[in-house]
């Protein structure tokens, strides 16, 4: 028996997962080539052959019980944390049976509100049977889905959607629809999301049971007939898939409305002139004629409907991007975003195409509510580290900030980020003379803050003999020139060139993993593998840092999350993941090369109602993804 259960773990360990991923993106790139061509009954056919595979069952287990961040997470069974013999054994149960047991709820905080919302989570079971229905799913609507369409959608990103607007505004100023849908994961009709699925029987039965499950809320259980549960593996995809329309209806109202001049304009030019851009249940419609963009809401509210959604009233506002309307201030917000357009002189504005000037200047800037619920977020990480010392409370902003700043420094926020930093001065001068109420300004002053680099007043540590440890400043984080994903690229294209090039230049990845990922080429060092957008990426030190490893480019890689642990456990140090932070990370010695350990993590801001993830855990190790 023990012989056996080892030859198991060997077996999982020392799975050739190179081969299962490339049989498993061949069989994905036909089903999208298939789908993009209109040919069902080869889409259906090579859906079934890719859910039936071994590889893409062994991929649907390692994703739920190694990579996701709820693989510690147990469902309504409890079950969790599986060993490699227990995957083996789920891998080979895996099946379409047409049942399903209830989600779990789990009651979470909304980001920047004191509101809670539920998340519910599947058993181990139905994650893994989800995941592999995505693999399957999956592709068939990326080659359908809708180019404006951004949430929840692999390759696709909240500044996908924030540069489309300003693409779409950039040369004339619109009306605005800024939209939101009341409760659209909860209130989704079942009867209508399988009837635009329109796929197999088995397939069907097996997302109508997801569907249909239930949720257990402590003892309790609640049916559910209507809504797809948030936290599902396939919960996103079939919510996208429940909104796919929209953009082509408004497109199709476009085509029929009068011409603005007297040569007449063709159906094509029309359809671009009005736009709608989507990212998950948040859309904006844009249009330069009022009366269009209220026939737009009139119309769209008629959609929704077929859908059992209706538009959520406190959300939904119709502006202007440059002037006031109707008592509303121009611009409106988007995904944390401000966006709006400013009246400027002949030096400051735009221009058109043919270099005429547009008299204004369209903005994009963190939203004054964002920008608050950031600071707010800081002030309490300084007033809770009251009496730690300098080099721990350094440690806990930094992840706050660098965060924060990555995710805004595709857009303008030179002067906000100055704000902040102003801000972020006097509350740390607050801290500095609580710590010394008998110590002259001076004192403090010199205690807490240097001149390093030319740079003045860096709040940082003094160590002999080392780099300090320094705060990161929001202006320190350079703006980067985003570049909008293709409308019509899948990552199931085949243009593996792209899309890892892409990967490197994404504001989300912090520089160190971007810096990895283009000396890489946008591979695994481990199982050289190619990254995908659904890879979950950790830095490692190549030797560990227990070993003496030092903290510099020439010692870290990039690697997959199941091939860090592999290499770990081979190294010997399971107690301390190699590359992991700690609660006081030291500098890195001095040289152009040299990382800080606060490199190694980020956090964004959860700025959309998140579903694709079980559970939000606490980033211990350095995972980056």
């Amino acid at each position: 028996m023990s012989n056996t259960l080892n030859n198991q773990t060997v077996e999982w360990s020392q799975t050739d997962w190179r081969k299962l991923e490339r049989r498993v993106y061949k069989l994905q790139k036909r089903i999208y080539r298939a789908s993009s061509r209109g040919e069902k009954k080869a889409v259906r056919r090579l859906q079934k052959t890719l859910m039936r595979s071994w590889s893409a069952r062994m991929l649907a287990v390692r994703r739920v019980t190694q990579d996701n961040q709820g693989k510690k997470t147990a469902g309504v069974d409890g079950v969790k944390s599986l060993t490699p013999v227990q995957r083996l054994k789920l891998v080979k149960t895996l099946e379409l049976k047409g049942k399903s047991k209830p989600t779990r709820w789990v009651w979470i905080d909304k980001p920047g509100t004191d509101e809670k919302r539920p998340l519910g989570i599947p058993t181990m079971y139905d994650r893994a049977t989800q995941a592999l229905v995505k693999l399957a799913l999956e592709p068939e609507w990326e080659a359908r889905f809708e180019p404006n369409s951004y949430g929840f959608r692999p390759g696709r990103s909240c500044h996908d959607a924030v540069q489309a607007i300003f693409d779409a505004i950039k040369q004339k100023a619109k009306y605005v629809l800024d939209a939101d849908i009341a409760k659209c994961f909860d209130r989704i009709n079942h009867g209508e999301l399988l009837k635009k699925l329109n796929t197999f029987p088995t397939l069907k039965r097996q997302i109508k049971s997801w569907l249909k499950s239930g949720v257990m809320d402590g003892k309790t259980l609640f049916p559910t007939s209507e809504g797809t549960p948030q936290g599902g593996v396939i919960s996103p995809l079939l919510a996208n898939i429940a909104l796919h329309g929209m953009e082509e209806r408004i497109k199709q109202f476009a085509e029929i409305l009068p011409s603005r001049y007297k040569k007449g304009e063709s159906k094509t030019t029309k359809r671009r002139a009005l736009s709608l851009i989507r990212y998950a249940d948040d859309f904006v419609i844009l249009h330069e004629d009022l009366t269009v963009v209220q026939r737009c809401k009139e119309i769209i509210s008629e959609w929704l409907n077929s859908m059992g959604l209706e538009l959520k009233p406190s959300k939904t506002r119709l502006v202007h991007t440059l002037n006031e309307h109707e008592g509303q201030d121009a611009g409106f917000n988007f995904l944390g975003f401000n966006v709006r357009q400013y009246p400027v002189g002949k030096y400051s504005t735009g221009s058109k195409t043919n270099g005429e000037p547009l008299g204004f200047k369209t903005l994009i800037k963190p939203s004054k509510e964002k920008v608050k619920v950031h600071y707010d977020r800081i002030a309490e990480v300084i007033d809770q580290h009251k009496a730690a010392p300098q080099a721990t409370l350094i440690a806990q902003l930094n992840p706050v900030i660098r965060g924060w700043a990555n995710y805004y420094s595709t857009r303008e926020c030179k002067e906000t980020y100055s704000t902040l930093g102003r801000k972020v001065y006097r509350k740390l001068k607050s801290w500095a003379k609580h710590r010394h109420p008998n110590k002259s300004w001076k004192w403090v002053a010199d205690k807490y803050w240097q001149t390093i680099g030319g740079d003045n007043w860096v709040f940082a540590t003094r160590q002999k003999g080392e780099n300090p440890l320094r705060l990161q400043k929001h202006s320190s984080i350079a703006k980067v020139d985003y570049v909008k994903v293709k409308g019509d690229a899948s990552p199931y294209d085949g243009n593996l060139v792209y899309w890892s090039s892409r990967m490197g230049h994404n504001p989300e990845i912090p520089s160190t993993v971007a810096t990895l990922l283009k000396r890489q080429k946008g591979k695994c060092a481990h199982c050289e593998l190619h990254f995908s957008n659904e890879s979950v990426m950790e830095i490692d030190h190549i030797i560990p840092k227990s070993k003496g490893g030092k903290n510099d480019y020439k010692n870290i890689q990039l690697l997959h999350r199941h091939c860090h642990d592999k290499k770990t456990a081979n190294d010997g140090s399971l107690g301390n993941k190699s590359g992991c932070n700690s609660a006081k990370p030291k500098p890195a010695k001095s040289g152009k090369r040299g990382i800080n350990d606060n490199d190694l993590i980020t956090e964004e801001p959860c700025e959309v109602k998140v579903s694709s993830t079980v559970l939000k855990t606490s980033r211990l190790g350095d995972g980056v993804a």
